[in-house]
């Protein structure tokens, strides 16, 4: 919360919710992205969830770190022993921002939401899958298209069961190609050094094709030179995103 808000319990602020990445707890991006100083001087609160649920006691959610704990993938899973734990879509959509409203003093309708790798995978389909919901999406190094790579591929499966056609509804680039909502402008950035990017685990350029097939969306890749997929690169640019949704959140 805004220190300049604390003293000013009648001065409501738009909310901006970020999802963190593969392996992540809430404490990386409070320890290690620099957002606190920006989201003050810009009057915004920021939330962050945990990227899974934990100590749930299922055999083998602990072994791997890009499926069970730490690795939610924020969707709704239908398969056992997964879908009575693992609905991270229906909690980072509905439960959270209840939670928030409910105990904040916030302006109403005015979210935004953002997420790094998984988590911007998160930020997209949570934006897509409601229309309307969030008034601003940004990410860093977005997994883009969840279905044509090897995380997305066994999070998905693991999840949703075998069907393909299932994993389309929680795939940002497909989703892109039949959203029909509201005008939608989406902020990807990405560096360009990223090994994940170059071992076709993010797909961005994926997303920004569909999405010109689609007036309702307008996605805009900013590349950058040199940058990997590290906490070092959000920390350099994480201002440059808590400006952007003030843009939207505070018109």
């Amino acid at each position: 919360v805004p220190s300049k808000l604390c003293n000013r319990r009648n001065k409501p602020a738009p909310v901006v919710f970020y999802l963190s990445g593969l392996t992540c707890t809430e404490e990386n991006f409070i320890q290690k992205s620099g957002f606190q100083k920006y989201a003050n001087e810009y009057g915004l609160i920021v939330v962050n969830p945990d990227t899974s649920p934990r100590n749930v006691n299922i055999p083998g959610e602990d072994e791997s770190y890009d499926f069970g704990s730490g690795a939610g993938f924020y969707v709704d899973a239908t398969e056992e022993p997964w879908k009575k734990n693992y609905r991270m879509f229906s909690y980072v959509t509905s439960e959270l921002i209840d939670l928030v409203n409910e105990n904040f003093l916030v302006v109403p309708n005015k979210i935004g939401i953002m997420g790094h790798s998984m988590g911007g995978h998160g930020a997209l389909i949570c934006a897509l899958k409601n229309p309307g919901l969030y008034s601003s999406v940004s990410t860093f190094a977005a997994i883009s298209n969840p279905i044509n790579c090897p995380w997305g591929q066994k999070a998905l499966k693991g999840y949703l069961g075998s069907d393909e056609s299932e994993w389309k509804n929680w795939d940002a680039t497909e989703l892109v190609k039949v959203y029909n909502g509201i005008p939608m402008e989406i902020f990807l950035d990405q560096g360009n050094d990223d090994n994940f990017l170059k071992q076709s685990q993010l797909l961005p350029e994926n997303l920004v094709k569909a999405s010109t097939e689609n007036d309702k969306i307008q996605a805009f890749l900013n590349m950058r030179d040199g940058y990997d997929h590290s906490y070092f690169y959000i920390n350099t640019f994480i201002e440059e995103h808590i400006k952007y949704h003030a843009k939207f959140l505070k018109e």
